[in-house]
């Protein structure tokens, strides 16, 4: 999120300024952005998402507390969002496979967005989307915006001790995924 105070802009928000909604919405974009991109991998679910987080800002801003970090509330919505969309989408798959025996191809990645640019490399990216969502969740809102396991239970409405255990899977199975990756490749691959 860009370092630029927008608290004065989140009363008018409130208010219901649609040109306070424009400079949140150009302060945060990049950053919201990073985190759905992260945790979905196909470019229009991703806009899909990105339309609703906004859309609920709009709608729920009157429940932001303003003496709690205006980051971690976006996030939140974020997250929540993307969850919201991963059940949408498995009752549809689960629809379309008592109709079809067809198997859904995942896409790769979007890697042309300015948020995520030089910010994660191709393979590091592969590795995310290999692991489950649950496991994704954590290792992103841990590594790319530097929550605390408390802050990560709280937002995802999980028990600490899950949050914590679902990391140390995540990193088991990155650990896998760097072997194997090193094996083709023939060089160093390491995740700590």
């Amino acid at each position: 999120m860009q370092d630029i105070d927008i608290t004065p802009w989140l009363q008018k928000l409130k208010e219901g300024d649609e040109e306070a909604f424009r400079h949140v919405y150009d302060a945060t974009v990049q950053d919201v952005y990073r985190i759905v991109a992260l945790l979905i991998p196909r470019r229009q679910d991703i806009e899909d998402i990105m339309s609703e987080v906004y859309l609920k800002l709009w709608t729920s801003i009157g429940n932001y507390d303003p003496t709690r970090p205006f980051r971690y509330w976006l996030h939140g919505i974020a997250v929540r969002q993307v969850q919201d969309w991963k059940r949408k989408m498995w009752r549809k798959l689960r629809l379309f496979e008592r109709q079809t025996l067809l198997e859904i191809k995942e896409e790769s990645p979007q890697t042309d967005h300015p948020a995520l640019r030089n910010e994660t490399s191709e393979e590091v990216r592969m590795a995310l989307h290999k692991l489950s969502y649950k496991l994704r969740v954590v290792i992103v809102l841990r590594y790319y915006h530097e929550y605390t396991f408390g802050e990560i239970a709280e937002l995802l409405d999980l028990p600490q001790g899950t949050v914590k255990s679902r990391h140390h899977l995540a990193l088991k199975e990155l650990r896998k995924y760097a072997v194997f990756l090193e094996e083709q490749k023939g060089g160093d691959c390491l995740v700590h």
